[in-house]
């Protein structure tokens, strides 16, 4: 499977894939919002973290670029506001990739399951490159 660029926005993301859509031609995208996650006992989120992007993508030329809005209290730098993803339905593959990349590196989040996927993690490597690592097997629902 391919490695996809992932970039995240301090809160303009949506006007971003817009704007990139209408560049390149892409279908306008479906969107999902922060306020679109299951609800999670002792976390109330704030109204205007609702309205922030999760998840989206655009296929720009036949690859797949994928975007988000930061979390409001964990804004990003530009020049480090893109990651390298990893997506493949090979877990055992996935987790060994995520954790020699882990060994010199710092963990962001472990590698856990999510409401999207059965394995989910994300790391910066011994040279500050952001990955994130997905398992998508097909188990919960379509993953662009």
């Amino acid at each position: 499977m391919p490695v996809h660029a992932y970039m995240v926005f301090n809160g303009n993301c949506e006007e971003a894939v817009g704007y990139y859509a209408e560049v390149f031609g892409a279908a306008k995208p479906e969107i999902m919002r922060f306020g679109d996650m299951p609800p999670e006992e002792g976390f109330e989120m704030a109204e205007d973290m609702k309205k922030l992007v999760m998840h989206t993508n655009l296929n720009i030329m036949g690859s797949e670029v994928m975007f988000s809005d930061a979390m409001p209290n964990s804004p990003v730098t530009f020049g480090q506001n893109i990651n390298l993803t990893v997506v493949s339905d090979n877990m055992d593959e996935l987790k060994s990739q995520f954790n020699r990349l882990a060994q010199d590196g710092k963990v962001t989040m472990d590698m856990q399951e999510t409401f999207w996927s059965p394995a989910y993690g994300a790391l910066e490597d011994k040279f500050g490159v952001s990955w994130q690592f997905s398992c998508d097997d097909g188990s919960y629902g379509q993953q662009e």
